[in-house]
This record gives structure tokens, C-alpha cells and sequence, in this order.
């Protein structure tokens, strides 16, 4: 018998996404399951028909290789930070040999999120690159009126809005919001954001989740956001694209490609506008409490 916590997977679906069960309801006398995504950020309904419980030998196959993708995309992208670094470094010194220490401030990160698990996956993450990060667990419904007083609070360079979501075809068409589970709570978290911050390079958003309603988060103000091609988004997709954008010089623009490139979703699931970098450069280097938001040379 199916519980909540096992993880499971759609037959209808050919066993493709792993899901963890969160729920259970009954629905015209048959049992129902509310399914979160264990690697991507998907909620959906099925019935216990439809699911197959997935074994220990299977699930420690598929991490494996969900492994491997995190990896090669980890590894990408601290080979583009290195690269910044040596720019800023070459800039730093006007071009000279001579040791010169100095120091950076990276982009901070306020990142709101609809999944407890998802949060401290993404945590781990920005804490193994090096981001400085303050993460909310919030439920989507609540992020628009909670935005606000959060900005104020942490008064980060960058905003990642996201948990889960999902696009229904028999809510409506796929230009309708309504047909989004969660898509209308982040367009107006967005609109809140904008109201405290309205300046594009001032605050860098993200927001959105798998199926998100891409051109309305965009419209609403978000620099980046899911989904363009209605297609599922890996968990760990905001951080690779806030952290690309936290240790990019803010006189530098970042190419939307430049973003999405080391991402494990592409461009069918993540999109946005040219944005300038946020981080800054200065000397000298002088020893200080917070180290884990100065990164010295």
C-alpha cells in the first residue's frame, strides 16, 4: 500500500520522474496521490493505479546518474568562475605581476522557496560555490506578502522565487494563469519585489518552477524565470543561474545563454533578459569575521 514518503513513479508516464508522495485523498471513491517532484520542480495528482513504488536498487541508480548530471554541471560552472576571477584579478592589478591582495563581495542571495527539502538541497549547493545565501522556506501562497518585509530584512542583490508548479490543460489554455498551479502567486511575489525595488540591475530576479508561466513572470518583472516551453525544471536550476550572476562584475553584462548554458534544463525551461553582474572587487585584503562573504585571493 502506497504512503506518504515513499517515493513512486507514473506508469502513464512511463516511470520517467521520480516522485515523492506528500498526500493522500480519495476522488470518486478511488484513492488519489499528491506528488512532489524529487528532483524536479513538479507537483501533481495520480491515482494509486497509476504509481509504482520504486525499489532501493532503482532509486540508488537514479541518483547516481542525477549525480553525475549535478556534477558536470557544478564543475562547468566553477570553471567559468575561475575565469571571471582571473579577469577581475588581471583588472585589479592593471595588467601587473606584482602580488596584489584583494578582495571580493559577491551577490547576496535571498532565496524563497515552497519545498523544505528543495531549500537545503539549494543551500548546499550555494554554500559548496560559495554564495552568500539567506533561505526562507514559504509557502507559494504566502510569498506576496511576505516578500516585502524579507527585502527590507536581508536587503539582498539577488531574488530566487521558486517551489513548485505545474500547468493544466483542463483549467484552460496555456496562456491562462489560472491553469497554473502556482504561477499567480509568483508573478504577484514579483510584482511586490518591483514596488520596493523597481530597477532591473538594482535587484536580480528569478522566479518560477516546473511549467511556470514564463511571459507573465517576465512581464511582472522577474530577470529570469520558467518556464518558456512549459517543460519541467531541475531543482538545483536557480542556483546555477544566481550564482553565475553573483560572481559576474556588475560593470559586466551576463548574456542570457552565458546563464542557462551550465544549467540542467536548457533554454526550453529557463529564459530571461541580458542582466549586469553583481559582484565588486576591492583592495587590500584585510582579515574579517565574515568570511564566508569575502572571498580573498
Amino acid at each position: 500500500m502506497i504512503k506518504i514518503g515513499d517515493i513512486v513513479a507514473r506508469k502513464s508516464y512511463e516511470c520517467d520522474i521520480l516522485f515523492r508522495v506528500t498526500g493522500i485523498k480519495e476522488q470518486e471513491g478511488e484513492k488519489e496521490a499528491i506528488l512532489h517532484g524529487e528532483d524536479v520542480r513538479l507537483i501533481a495528482d495520480a491515482p494509486f493505479s497509476d504509481l509504482v513504488i520504486i525499489d532501493e536498487r532503482e532509486k540508488r541508480k537514479r541518483k547516481q546518474k542525477e549525480k553525475e548530471l549535478i556534477e558536470q554541471s557544478y564543475k562547468l560552472l566553477r570553471q567559468d568562475y575561475r575565469l571571471l576571477r582571473e579577469k577581475s584579478e588581471y583588472e585589479a592589478t592593471g595588467g601587473y605581476e606584482a602580488k596584489v591582495d584583494f578582495f571580493q563581495i559577491p551577490g547576496r542571495v535571498l532565496h524563497l522557496d515552497g519545498d523544505p527539502l528543495y531549500l537545503r538541497k539549494c543551500l548546499h549547493l550555494y554554500e559548496r560555490i560559495g554564495v552568500p545565501v539567506y533561505g526562507v522556506h514559504c509557502n507559494e501562497k504566502e510569498m506576496p506578502e511576505k516578500v516585502g518585509a524579507l527585502l527590507e530584512q536581508v536587503r539582498p542583490d539577488i531574488l530566487v522565487i521558486t517551489g513548485h508548479d505545474s500547468y493544466s490543460k483542463t483549467k484552460g489554455k496555456i496562456q491562462d494563469l489560472n491553469a497554473y498551479r502556482h504561477s499567480k502567486y509568483f508573478v504577484q511575489t514579483v510584482r511586490e519585489a518591483r514596488k520596493k525595488i523597481p530597477h532591473l540591475d538594482q535587484l536580480v530576479i528569478f522566479a518560477g518552477a516546473c511549467q511556470s508561466h514564463f511571459e507573465s513572470l517576465i512581464r511582472a518583472g522577474a530577470n529570469f524565470a520558467s518556464s518558456p516551453s512549459r517543460v519541467n525544471i531541475h531543482a538545483l536550476d536557480p542556483v546555477y543561474i544566481v550564482s553565475r550572476i553573483s560572481f559576474t562584475p556588475f560593470m559586466e553584462r551576463v548574456h542570457v545563454w552565458d546563464v542557462l548554458r551550465n544549467t540542467l534544463t536548457g533554454e526550453k525551461g529557463l529564459g530571461g533578459v541580458e542582466t549586469k553582474g553583481v559582484l565588486r572587487t576591492g583592495m587590500p585584503f584585510r582579515q574579517v569575521t565574515d568570511a564566508s562573504y569575502i572571498d580573498s585571493s
